[in-house]
C-alpha cells in the first residue's frame, strides 16, 4: 500500500515537473516583442540601448522578464533598412523603436499598423512621419531633436571659439533624408554671420578619410559636423582626424566629446532621448495609441567643451563659453 502511494506521488510530481517548461514556454510566448531598429552596429551606441531599456523599465517592462526585444542592426548600410524593417513586421513585433530619419521612414514604409516610436533630428512633419507634432495621427510618434533649429546656435558657438574663422567646412551624410535641409539651413545661418560654407559629403569610412584629405588640402578655418547616426558611430575616427589635422570642430552631441576627445558639442542628450522612446514604447505596450502621444522635443540641451583638446589645438576658450558650458572636460 505504501509503495503504491509512493508511486502515485512520484507520478504526480513528475507530471508537474513536465508541465513547468510548458508553462514557462507559454509565458515566454505571451511576452510582447519590441523591435529595435538601428542603422549602426550593436557596439556603436551601447549607452542608447541601456537608456532605452531603462525607459521600458520606468513603465514596468524588463527585458526577458515581461518583454522581449528583437534587435536589428543595419551595420551602417542604409540600403538594408527596408529589408530589416520588413523582417520585424513579419516577426509581428508589438512596437518598433527606430533611430534616425532614414530608419523611421523605412519602418513607416513597411507597416501602417504596427506602432513606431522614432528619434529624429529633422522636422518629423516635413519628413512626412506625422501629421502634426501635437496630433501625430497614423502609427508613428517619438522624440525630435530639432537639430535644424540648433544649426545657427552651433555656428555661433563655433565662431565664438574661433573668432577669426571666415570659412567653415560642413560635413554631411548625403544618404540622410535631412541632409538637404540641413545644408540649406547652415548656409543661411552662415551668411547671417559672415561665414562661407564649404560642403563635404561622406557616407562611408573611406569617404570620411577623403573628406579630411580635402580639409588638409584646402585648410578651412573650422569644421561643422552635421547630425547623423553614422557620424555618431564613427565619432572616434572623426575626432581623431580633426585633432590630428588641427581642425577646430563642433559636433552635435556630447558623445563626440566625452567618448572620443572632440573639441566642442552642442545638442540634445542622446541617452535621455533613448530613455524617452523607451518610455513611449512601454506606454504603447500598456495600450496607449500613437495618435494620442504627441511628438516630444528633446528637453536636455547641453554645451560640452573639451579644454584639453582646445589646448592641443592652441585655442583659448573664451571665459563666456566656459561660463555657459554645461560640462568642461579637462
Amino acid at each position: 500500500m505504501l509503495d503504491a502511494r509512493r508511486r502515485q506521488f512520484i507520478t504526480l510530481l513528475g507530471g508537474a515537473a513536465a508541465a513547468w517548461p510548458l508553462s514557462a514556454r507559454a509565458q515566454q510566448a505571451a511576452m510582447p516583442v519590441v523591435g529595435f531598429l538601428d542603422p549602426r552596429s550593436p557596439d556603436a551606441f551601447s549607452d542608447g540601448q541601456r537608456a532605452f531599456r531603462q525607459g521600458l523599465k520606468d513603465t514596468g517592462y524588463v527585458e526577458r522578464e515581461n518583454v522581449a526585444i528583437e534587435y536589428s542592426w543595419a551595420e551602417n548600410q542604409i540600403d538594408r533598412l527596408p529589408e530589416l524593417a520588413a523582417e520585424l513586421v513579419r516577426r509581428q513585433v508589438a512596437v518598433m523603436a527606430t533611430a534616425g530619419a532614414a530608419t523611421a521612414l523605412a519602418a513607416k514604409a513597411a507597416t501602417t499598423t504596427i506602432p513606431i516610436v522614432f528619434i529624429v533630428g529633422g522636422d518629423p512633419v516635413r519628413l512626412g512621419l506625422v501629421a502634426s507634432l501635437a496630433r501625430p495621427g497614423g502609427n508613428l510618434t517619438g522624440i525630435n531633436f530639432f537639430n535644424d533649429e540648433l544649426t545657427a546656435k552651433r555656428l555661433g558657438l563655433l565662431r565664438e571659439l574661433v573668432p577669426g574663422a571666415a570659412r567653415v567646412a560642413l560635413l554631411v551624410n548625403p544618404t540622410n533624408p535631412n541632409a538637404e535641409s540641413f545644408v540649406r539651413d547652415a548656409q543661411a545661418a552662415a551668411r547671417a554671420i559672415g561665414l562661407q560654407i564649404q560642403v563635404l559629403n561622406a557616407s562611408t569610412i573611406r569617404e570620411i578619410d577623403a573628406a579630411f584629405a580635402t580639409l588638409v588640402r584646402e585648410r578651412p578655418d573650422a569644421l561643422f559636423l552635421g547630425p547623423d547616426p553614422f557620424f555618431l558611430s564613427r565619432r572616434v575616427q572623426l575626432a581623431h582626424l580633426a585633432t590630428r589635422h588641427a581642425v577646430p570642430a563642433i559636433y552635435p552631441v556630447r558623445d563626440h566629446i566625452a567618448d572620443a576627445g572632440g573639441l566642442m558639442s552642442y545638442g540634445a542628450n542622446i541617452a535621455d532621448a533613448y530613455r524617452q522612446i523607451g518610455v513611449y514604447t512601454g506606454r504603447i505596450l500598456k495600450g496607449a495609441k500613437t495618435a494620442d502621444l504627441p511628438v516630444v522635443q528633446a528637453s536636455k540641451l547641453e554645451l560640452v567643451i573639451n579644454a584639453s583638446t582646445a589646448r592641443m589645438l592652441g585655442l583659448t576658450v573664451p571665459p563666456s563659453l566656459l561660463a555657459t558650458a554645461d560640462e568642461v572636460i579637462e
